[in-house]
């Protein structure tokens, strides 16, 4: 009896082991002769389309099979449709991946209407890009440091209402107590620097990315930074303070970190729900690697794309980090700012 059992034992392993590897050589075979699906939730020739299509082009070099990759828009609802399709009728094979909103987590927590996706339940594939947002004043201006922001009135503009240019100073002045004082009604962050070079405002706030284009006001002096609204340090800017260095509680930094998060996950890539695992690693690791080629960073830096990598375990912990945020105080940021979109 013991020398079947043990035969039967031996015969299991090799079975268990046989299958085992029959797993993880379909893992690398799979993409083999497949077409992958981008969805992207913007219009072409956004930012979000331009560096999916960017990332689509280098990813199959990094994919066993080298599979080829089709971008789709789906930009309805302000990039929603994009998330609810993900979530609730893509395939769930690692056929389809998307790139979404970076608002989407805390848009679901805040229980904006026509949501259907759960971010925790995406599989976080990386993001590209870190659009860090500033706060900038010109030089003839009485501001220096965050700190005179309590004491003197800055005049800045700004777009409107639901735009990062009337949300980063609204956010800062009702949860700081600083003196911010908005000017709507620009078209965009273009024409508030132009009105900050005919002295009709004295700053502006927006990601750092609006101001690329204005580098030479800076380095004659003519603009400079006064705050990071982030708490991770901005590597072109690594001198910049941030606001959350003037928090004087856990609740001030909470509120803040819940509206501003958003920037630190990027242009955002997932897979829906349900993909075996296997297929999960294998794409974490193409993107990676993809984000990193020299070609591609070469190539994006031509376009002035930021393509700075995002790793996935970071927006797992964003998502974590929102989710854990008290209803009561998501009720009282609701009231602070009433559009995230």
């Amino acid at each position: 009896m013991k020398s079947v059992a043990s035969r039967v034992a031996v015969s299991l392993g090799f079975i268990l082991a046989a299958l085992s590897e029959t797993h993880a050589q379909g893992a690398q075979d799979f993409y083999k002769n497949k077409q992958i699906q981008m969805v992207v939730g913007y219009e072409a020739g956004n930012d979000y389309d331009i560096g999916a299509r960017l990332l689509a082009r280098y990813l199959p070099k990094y994919l066993p099979g080298q599979p080829t990759i089709i971008v789709q828009n789906m930009p309805q609802a302000a990039a929603l449709g994009s998330a609810n399709y993900l979530y609730v009728r893509a395939a769930r094979d690692g056929t389809v991946m998307g790139s979404i909103s970076r608002n989407l987590p805390s848009q679901a927590i805040m229980g904006l209407p026509n949501i259907e996706a759960d971010p925790r339940r995406f599989n976080w594939l990386g993001a590209t890009s870190f659009p860090g947002r500033i706060c900038v004043a010109t030089s003839t201006s009485a501001i220096k440091t965050p700190a005179d922001l309590f004491t003197q009135e800055l005049i800045v503009g700004s777009v409107g209402v639901g735009s990062a240019t009337s949300i980063i100073p609204t956010v800062i002045n009702r949860v700081l107590g600083t003196k911010f004082r908005l000017i709507e009604g620009y078209r965009g962050a273009q024409d508030i620097v132009l009105a900050m070079e005919r002295g009709e405002v004295q700053g502006a706030c927006a990601s750092l990315g609006q101001f690329r284009t204005h580098e030479r006001l800076f380095r004659e002096g003519k603009l400079r930074v006064i705050l990071r609204a982030e708490v991770t340090a901005m590597p072109e800017i690594p001198d910049a303070p941030s606001i959350y260095d003037y928090a004087k509680t856990t609740e001030q930094r909470q509120m803040m970190r819940f509206v501003f998060s958003s920037t630190e996950f990027g242009r955002p890539y997932l897979f829906p729900p349900d993909v075996p695992k296997d297929r999960v690693d294998l794409m974490r690791k193409a993107i990676a690697e993809a984000a990193k080629n020299p070609e591609l960073l070469a190539e994006a830096a031509g376009m002035k794309l930021d393509m700075t990598y995002r790793a996935p375990q970071h927006l797992e912990r964003l998502v974590a980090e929102l989710y854990a945020t008290p209803p009561a105080m998501i009720e009282t940021i609701k009231k602070i700012v009433p559009n995230l979109r």
